[in-house]
């Protein structure tokens, strides 16, 4: 029993001395804080401060965070302006190449230190061209321009011998214009079309040629051969261009699209236009017609300019482009002038289609 007392005595001992020392430990801390902050205190000594933190600890503390703040602005700023010089430096870029390209001639490929330098020679802003030099470098854009200008100073020497020449070999009663078919291999199933034409009429020509490696030197070369296997010296009436494309544009030979502009600013695609009209018929009482099939070039205003700029260069033969809808009046009378209409809407319904062979069908 008097162990169980003692024990509760020594307990209680501990714990009141415990109590005493973080009393004792309290006073001092308040004094502590009264001796070295008087500014902190409320107004009695013996009242401790609630801001006990040091000065010193709080302004490196807003210190480190201003300077973290500030760094971070810093690197955003330059993220920022290092976007805006790439962005300047592609538009820079893009812009000088335009100028290497503008006008009717693409400049020739120039070795780096040179484009280098003339690239760099210059304000980036200055609108003024670059002057090609592909006009002295690029032999073939000479040998255009020379037979393009020999056309011109012979044309009027030889339009009335040609005249004359194509009127002797046209002489007689039995003879039929011809008309030429061009078709594109780039036409789905072209292969059948030559099948399908109006097997009455032995003046139609049709003539394929391979989209992909055809040029235009070769098309001529095919037209006048089959015009002189036909009837020598004569000249086509009447002209049939099937191949693909679409509003204001042809899509003649691969790489090679006319559109309004290009028939203006392209040498090979000048020189073909031109060289196409001297091979259209001189004495035809009515305009020479060149229709247009497999796309409706008309579908905009660009297919209109395009038409005029074609008559333009085949000047001054008379020529006249027409490309009708297909389910029109005029769509199924340019049909009939070349097709056998009853093949021509079999091939139509079968042209895409993959379910049945067009050849056991004919």
């Amino acid at each position: 029993m008097g162990t169980a007392v003692s024990r509760r005595r020594a307990l209680r001992n501990d714990a009141m001395s415990s109590v005493a020392a973080k009393v004792r430990a309290a006073k001092a801390f308040g004094e502590y804080l009264s001796q070295n902050h008087p500014e902190g205190r409320n107004g009695s000594d013996d009242v401790p401060i609630r801001t006990w933190f040091p000065k010193e600890n709080l302004f490196s503390f807003q210190t480190a965070t201003t300077t973290m703040q500030a760094a971070f602005r810093g690197y955003a700023e330059r993220k920022r302006r290092k976007r805006e010089n790439d962005s300047a430096a592609v538009i820079q870029r893009n812009f000088r190449k335009h100028l290497r390209m503008v006008g009717s001639r693409r400049v020739k490929a120039q070795p780096f230190g040179e484009r280098r330098e003339r690239s760099f020679s210059r304000s980036w802003s200055d609108p003024t061209p670059i002057k090609a030099d592909s006009f002295h470098d690029s032999r073939e854009s000479h040998d255009l321009q020379d037979c393009c200008y020999a056309l011109d100073d012979d044309f009027d020497l030889n339009w009335e011998t040609e005249k004359e020449l194509e009127a002797m070999a046209c002489d007689g009663d039995d003879f039929i214009p011809p008309k030429i078919m061009l078709i594109s291999s780039k036409v789905p199933k072209a292969e059948y079309i030559p099948t399908i034409i109006r097997r009455d009429d032995p003046s139609i020509i049709p003539i394929l040629y391979d989209h992909e490696h055809a040029t235009f030197e070769d098309i001529l070369e095919e037209i006048e051969k089959k015009l002189n296997i036909y009837q020598k010296g004569c000249r086509v009436w009447k002209m049939l261009i099937f191949c693909q494309g679409g509003p204001g544009h042809l899509y003649l030979l691969k790489n090679k699209v006319a559109t309004f502009a290009k028939v203006e600013k392209e040498d090979d695609m000048i020189l073909f236009w031109k060289r196409l009209s001297r091979l259209m018929s001189k004495i035809n009482p009515e305009p020479n017609v060149i229709h247009i099939m497999g796309c409706y070039v008309l579908g905009n205003p660009n297919g209109e300019k395009l038409f005029q700029n074609l008559k333009n260069l085949m000047n001054p033969y008379r020529v006249v482009f027409e490309s009708p809808l297909e389910l029109s009046a005029q769509g199924k009378q340019m049909i009939e002038t070349y097709f056998d209409f009853r093949l021509y809407r079999l091939w139509k319904t079968r042209q895409h289609s993959k379910l049945l062979d067009y050849d056991d069908i004919l």
